[in-house]
């Protein structure tokens, strides 16, 4: 899958999957932080994107640490599911 494409799809499954009623995929910016300032998600939040990448795309994180260096934003998490991906 192009890169392009991916961050897109990225995009409508974190809408999807946390329920962002009020968010559209074209508010979210490729490198805007997820957390905090940004889009301002929090740790459970987290929990249902590592789920998410486990289901979509075959990646098992079991790292904290690992899964606080992945979830930055959609730049990072793109380049992780390009190199770590099993589905």
């Amino acid at each position: 899958m192009e890169t392009a494409a991916l961050k897109q799809q990225l995009k409508e499954q974190i809408i999807q999957f946390l329920n962002l009623i009020s968010v559209k995929p074209e508010d979210i910016k490729d490198d805007e932080p997820l957390f905090g300032e940004g889009l301002g998600l929090d740790s459970i939040d987290s929990i249902e994107l590592i789920v998410l990448l486990g289901r979509e795309y075959g990646i098992n994180i079991k790292d904290p640490k690992e899964g606080r260096k992945v979830l930055v934003d959609i730049n990072t998490m793109a380049a992780y599911i390009e190199e770590h991906r099993t589905k």
